[in-house]
């Protein structure tokens, strides 16, 4: 696939030069969802506006179609946005606020009009066009939003933190609605988002940023089964991890105790890094099976959601989170040796 939006080492920092996008390099390809996500600060928003142009970097290149675009407008650029306002106006119908990108561009009335009817019926909104924005429900002017920045064939679609003035039960609805018309459009996007559940439901691939810098890019998959290191780890869904040492080729002692590992190369004493996700725990009845990292625990908390519970159990002198679909009481876990994973220390 073409690669459809680049940033090659891209540089940009705010006023005293601690916070910014610090050579970055993140490729799109036509058709790809990227997501990124990390903390309040990391730089998401930054990123999509150095796409976008409204900042322009101080380092590195930022292409659109194997074009060079670091310092063209963002009119020139041609990239739809939709942001977590909507930004509707409130004074035009919502057929009007579709083809607004187009009358800015020059194109007749009847022209935009057709458009825009075309862009309303793909996103389910074909009998509304003739009202104002203030007669649509939340997920209906966010849909109004998406099918204005698609009107006029924009080369990239980025979304900031499109879904996150919805409720829930809509929220979940317009994640899948974003990731059809995107897929049918065949268009890149990027989306910025705080919601891991909707990173992992909705990407291509992920993108990690912490401190302006990336972390990880790759895909949902691989973020959460093979996080690069203990941040990953510990910002993408719930996580155990344990500090410990080598104790043999295939054990470490952790607070929790010893504990049977996968190979780890490392000699005897050398600090260990090991991640166990909460649903890998495998809650036992009494007299069940081996006793290979079998551990005796005591409840702290047990909270109840319906399809799962999620405890925290306190095992020798460690706290380690489990996820399970058990309504039985637990008195005893095993932790499989190939839940076990490593990470490097960050």
């Amino acid at each position: 696939m073409p690669v459809a939006v680049e940033l090659d080492r891209v540089t940009y920092r705010y006023p005293g030069g601690k916070a910014g996008i610090f050579d970055l390099t993140l490729q799109l390809q036509q058709g790809e969802l990227v997501v990124c996500i990390g903390p309040s600060g990391c730089g998401k928003t930054t990123l999509l506006k150095l796409i976008a142009g409204f900042f322009r970097p101080e380092s590195g290149v930022v292409r659109l179609g194997g074009q060079d675009m670091t310092h063209t407008s963002v009119a020139s650029r041609g990239c739809g946005i939709v942001f977590q306002s909507y930004a509707l106006f409130p004074h035009m119908r919502v057929w009007e606020n579709v083809a607004y990108p187009l009358r800015v561009r020059g194109i007749d009335v009847a022209q935009r009009r057709r458009r825009a009817d075309e862009m309303l019926e793909m996103v389910g909104l074909a009998g509304m066009a003739e009202r104002l924005p203030a007669q649509l429900s939340g997920g209906q002017q966010q849909r109004v939003a998406l099918a204005r920045a698609l009107a006029f064939e924009p080369k990239a679609l980025l979304l900031d933190e499109p879904l996150s003035a919805l409720d829930a039960a809509t929220r979940v609805a317009m994640r899948d609605e974003v990731r059809r018309i995107q897929k049918m459009q065949n268009i890149a996007a990027l989306l910025i988002t705080h919601d891991q559940d909707e990173a992992l439901s909705l990407a291509d691939r992920i993108a990690v940023l912490k401190d302006g810098r990336l972390v990880q890019c790759d895909t949902p998959a691989a973020i959460y089964d093979r996080p690069v290191d203990g941040f990953v780890a510990g910002f993408v869904g719930r996580a155990n991890v344990l500090e410990g040492r080598a104790a043999g080729p295939e054990h470490g002692d952790f607070a929790l105790g010893r504990l049977r590992t996968p190979p780890h190369g490392l000699r005897d004493g050398a600090p260990l890094k090991a991640l166990i996700r909460p649903e890998r725990l495998e809650p036992l009845a009494d007299g069940a099976g081996d006793d290979t990292n079998v551990f005796e625990v005591r409840v702290l908390k047990d909270r109840f959601f319906g399809a799962t519970r999620q405890l925290d159990l306190s095992i020798g002198e460690a706290v380690l989170k489990l996820e399970t679909t058990s309504r039985a009481a637990l008195s005893r876990v095993r932790i499989p040796v190939a839940a076990v994973q490593f990470l490097s220390n960050p």
